[in-house]
């Protein structure tokens, strides 16, 4: 193909465009060119957005595919949603073996793929296949098998591949150092930081990351004040890291310094960031960030604006969440309307979770699986059964989306949260998946929720036998047992967990009050700062014993204790401790908004309810299930929580 025909095919930007030419090439017999076919392969697999199935066409129907085209193949789905895909097109290409030849881009593509996927197994496979061809020393092979392994958890084997590698570069060094990181490693990622011979940008900013994320913050901030260079990568690092950390100061500070040197968040460093807001509920940093937002007229970009709603939403702000959504000057994505979705879906907004989804059909947009798994929440946590069971019917009748876990789990949530115990039981067992500990998990906490011991004695079991450690499902199950008063049953399940060397996860509980984040522990031992909580909590509960008649839920506390000291086990949960502080400092007239990391109890909910009625003030509580907002002695949740 002669320089004219590159040049128009560089031009081409759409699918139809890409189709005209197509039928151009095909009218004057260039069609069958291997070099043509390869170069609009390339065009329609990595440059133009949304032409990947015309690409499988275009690969199908060519009657001599060769390396390059299938190694193009390959690298778009690789990158695509369906990145298994991928892997079956790999297999193909060993199976034509005799007309097309494996080399370093099919491995390493193909093995981006399995990274992706967290299959290890699959890796270790195309390991073999490098060893084969002797590609496994080769740089980009051995790197990207190095990142295969990092990905899946394996540190280790990717440290035998690093060591047979010849002569590694910063990428593959700085791959090493990833491996160990994901691993949780971050000595061993520190001693091969240390060893780097010629660290770049992206070295300093892995160590960082990884500083950040573990929580060793004073290390992230040593690092940051030596490094050579910072761009916005490394500012946003450290920003997010003080956010994930609950450090609000501090990333404000870090934020405003960023912008007197005149450096300009991108469209990678805010989503990060406003991800980080997110993820521990920082609604005053978010509001700050949407400021910026609009003075710098970032509002035209899709990913930014995409993460603008999904932090308003799960900091409570659905209704600033739903503004930013309905004024998005760029183009509204699948990610954008999933985003809206889901924030009316954890604040149990199943009705209007429903209309979007359905306004979503109406737009053209086609909803995809993740879609599915947001409207299908909205319907568990609002009781919309037989509204939820149509969905998930539709997404294959209509859509043709087969079902993950994660949609069989949403089902099995829907019959459990209305209290259908024995459907979501036997749905379970008919599942054409074997059901993953999270299905199972999730109809145990129904059966707790409502009083089912001898289905919650079924589904324990099977639990022990697919994931016998998990503290949660012991804790649960001794809860179970407590609140049905079997006494023996809950010093048996004590027991095993101490066999076991099992211990409960400690409930935390986190408010924001002036733009700092403050952390309480379930029974946290009194300091000058919890003094002032446990005054404020004991006025609390005097007046609603007073003025309501409260009396503590004590079911599911052990039967050995007095009565009294049942009433301070659940008296000192941490969201009431977070409570009592955030009336105590912010005051009774302001809305409360507390973070939690499990479920929120019985007692804690209830007595939610009627603060918000004595004290004539709205609380939302975010827990690990949904957002609960209280108001005058009502809860958004309705019961299904």
């Amino acid at each position: 193909m002669n320089t004219s025909w590159s040049s128009i095919l560089s031009r081409c930007k759409t699918l139809k465009c890409l189709q005209q030419f197509h039928a151009h090439v095909a009218k004057i017999g260039l069609d069958s060119d291997p070099f043509v076919a390869g170069k609009l392969l390339l065009n329609c697999g990595v440059h133009v957005p949304g032409s990947l199935e015309y690409a499988r066409l275009v690969l199908n129907r060519f009657p001599r595919a060769d390396t390059f085209m299938y190694n193009t193949m390959i690298r778009s789905l690789s990158d695509s949603g369906s990145p298994e895909k991928a892997i079956s097109l790999f297999s193909a290409m060993l199976g034509n073996m005799c007309s097309i030849a494996i080399d370093s881009f099919s491995l390493a593509f193909t093995l981006k793929a399995a990274a992706d996927m967290r299959r290890w197994r699959t890796g270790a496979e195309l390991h073999c296949q490098a060893v084969v061809r002797g590609l496994d020393t080769h740089l980009f092979v051995g790197t990207t098998l190095i990142s295969m392994y990092g990905e899946c958890g394996c540190a280790m084997f990717a440290k035998k591949v690093f060591d047979e590698i010849p002569d590694p570069n910063v990428v593959t060094w700085n791959a090493m150092v990833t491996a160990f990181l994901r691993s949780c490693d971050v000595s061993s990622a520190e001693k091969v930081f240390n060893l780097i011979p010629d660290r770049n940008l992206t070295s300093y900013n892995l160590m960082l990351a990884g500083y950040t994320k573990m929580g060793k913050l004073d290390l992230g901030r040593k690092l940051f004040q030596v490094m050579p260079n910072r761009d916005d990568v490394s500012w946003s690092t450290m920003i997010a890291g003080f956010l994930h950390n609950g450090c609000f100061d501090e990333a404000l500070v870090y934020f405003k310094e960023l912008l007197k040197l005149g450096m300009r968040p991108n469209e990678v460093s805010l989503t990060a960031v406003l991800c980080a807001c997110a993820q521990t509920g920082a609604l005053e940093f978010s509001k700050i960030l949407h400021g910026f937002i609009e003075k710098a007229g970032l509002f035209s970009i899709t990913p930014v604006c995409n993460a603008m709603t999904d932090a308003y939403s799960r900091c409570g702000r659905v209704d600033m969440a739903s503004l930013i959504f309905d004024r998005m000057l760029g183009k509204k994505n699948i990610i954008s309307w999933t985003s809206m979705i889901v924030g009316l879906a954890i604040q149990g907004h199943g009705e209007e979770t429903l209309k979007l989804f359905h306004e979503m059909e109406a737009s053209g947009i086609r909803p995809d699986s993740v879609a599915f798994i947001a409207v299908l929440y909205g319907c568990s946590h609002a009781g919309l059964v037989e509204q939820g069971l149509e969905l998930f019917n539709r997404m294959t009748r209509v859509y043709n989306i087969k079902p993950d876990i994660e949609h069989y789990g949403c089902i099995v949530d829907l019959y459990g949260r209305t209290g259908q115990l024995l459907k979501a039981y036997d749905f379970v067992l008919q599942m054409p998946i074997p059901p993953s500990p999270v299905i199972w998990r999730t109809l145990l906490g129904a059966c707790s929720f409502h009083g089912n011991v001898n289905l919650a004695e079924k589904v324990k079991k099977k639990l022990s036998e697919i994931d016998p450690y998990d503290s949660g499902d012991h804790v649960l199950m001794s809860n179970i047992y407590a609140t049905a008063r079997k006494w023996e049953e809950v010093a048996a399940v004590r027991k095993s967990m101490t066999d076991l060397n099992i211990s409960k996860t400690p409930g935390w509980s986190m408010i924001e009050v002036n733009k700092v984040m403050y952390t309480f522990v379930a029974s946290s031992k009194p300091d000058s700062l919890t003094k002032e909580v446990y005054d404020k909590l004991d006025d609390i509960m005097q007046k609603l014993k007073t003025k309501f008649g409260y009396i503590p839920e004590t079911s599911n506390i052990l039967h050995d204790i007095e009565d009294e000291e049942k009433e301070d086990a659940v008296t000192v949960h941490s969201e009431k401790l977070a409570l009592a502080f955030g009336m105590a400092r912010i005051g009774e007239s302001r809305t409360i908004r507390i973070v939690k990391n499990l479920r929120v109890c019985r007692d804690c909910h209830s007595v939610m309810i009627l603060v918000s009625q004595a004290y004539e003030m709205e609380i939302l509580l975010r827990d690990r299930s949904r957002f609960h907002t209280f108001n005058n002695g009502i809860c958004s949740c309705n019961g299904y929580w």
